[in-house]
């Protein structure tokens, strides 16, 4: 490609950073492969119960619907809070929109706020295909990373898969604040909110004041 008027020491530096982002995506793909190659994980057998948008209460099973994985979000929008995490927010706006995701897989975001609460949230921000669920006794959340033993929310991702009869854990993001680097805030390898992707494009960067805020 050729930017029009751009300088030849312009092109001369956009094309060894083009090379690094060709390599970056041969890594991304490599680390998936690894990721996929995961030997099963430890059964999933605890006492978990929901209650979804519906009304109903169900079991872990109950979430995969009719798909054989499940990809369950932990969002820090506890009974604690009036108003919910923004940066969880402004992930799962991202989203919101994305009706394909449910056709590979059943994504569901679980809190630990009652489900009206819930419902009442989803329909200020416009979210049409999220499925959301209350975490009725905390169980899941407490095993599953959604909760610290003393009681702070994080932020969790889960993948769950019943491909070979038992349900079993697949996969979770474990970058917290302990596996940061200097000068960063705690963030996934890729990140999974497409806000930050964009602002990592700009001269600008993320910057140093990169947290999202609810309203604007």
């Amino acid at each position: 490609m050729r930017i029009p008027n751009e300088s030849p020491e312009y092109r001369a530096a956009r094309i060894a950073l083009l090379a690094e982002e060709i390599e970056l995506r041969r890594h991304i793909e490599r680390v998936a492969a690894q990721r996929r190659a995961l030997p099963p994980g430890g059964p999933v057998i605890g006492d978990y119960r929901f209650q979804g948008e519906d009304g109903r209460e169900t079991d872990l099973a109950g979430l995969f619907a009719d798909k054989q994985t499940l990809v369950v979000y932990s969002y820090m929008f506890g009974p604690q809070r009036e108003r919910p995490c923004p940066m969880c927010t402004n992930l799962l706006g991202s989203r919101g929109g994305q009706r394909r995701l449910g056709q590979r897989t059943s994504l569901v975001v679980i809190a630990r706020s009652p489900i009206e609460k819930l419902i009442a949230w989803k329909e200020t921000r416009g979210w049409k295909n999220l499925r959301l669920y209350t975490d009725l006794n905390d169980a899941y959340s407490r095993d599953y990373f959604g909760v610290t033993p003393d009681g702070d929310e994080v932020p969790g991702l889960n993948v769950i898969s019943r491909r070979d009869g038992p349900i079993r854990h697949f996969w979770a993001g474990e970058m917290a604040d302990e596996t940061s680097d200097p000068g960063q805030g705690p963030r996934g390898a890729p990140d999974p909110a497409p806000l930050w992707m964009v602002l990592d494009c700009t001269p600008e960067g993320r910057g140093a004041d990169w947290y999202p805020s609810l309203d604007y």
